[in-house]
């Protein structure tokens, strides 16, 4: 049951999250800090262009916040794996990517099986009442 605020309309609770849509969005936040400052070593060292560098680090980084924020739909989850994907790919450009991009797509693979594994014995022991 919803409670009131104020006399005025009900005050909603905050929907609970999957631990795999919460996995999921730990490992991409974490990720995200990585391919930031990736981005900005790539383009101080001049490694890569400064337009391949700053957009291409800016749209990995952007499609992982976006990426976070619908982990909740499987679609979201789908756009995990392709950012995962990206960022491995980016290898060919600077080949110590490979290696990051690989770790945390291990990380990723872990935890999406780990979380759909707990949320479906959580979906099962609410089914039972436990």
């Amino acid at each position: 049951m919803d409670e009131v605020s104020d006399g005025q309309r009900p005050v909603r609770g905050r929907r609970q999250r999957s631990v795999t849509e919460s996995l999921g969005a730990i490992v991409l936040g974490f990720e995200l800090v990585v391919v930031f400052l990736g981005s900005l070593v790539a383009f101080g060292l001049k490694a890569l262009p400064a337009p391949v560098a700053l957009i291409g680090g800016g749209v990995l980084c952007l499609l992982m916040i976006v990426a976070a924020g619908v982990l909740r739909y499987r679609w979201g989850v789908v756009l995990g794996w392709v950012v995962q994907g990206s960022i491995v790919a980016t290898g060919i450009l600077l080949p110590i990517m490979f290696l990051v991009g690989g770790i945390f797509a291990a990380i990723w693979v872990y935890c999406m099986i780990t979380g759909a594994r707990i949320d479906k014995r959580n979906a099962q022991a609410q089914e039972t009442g436990e």
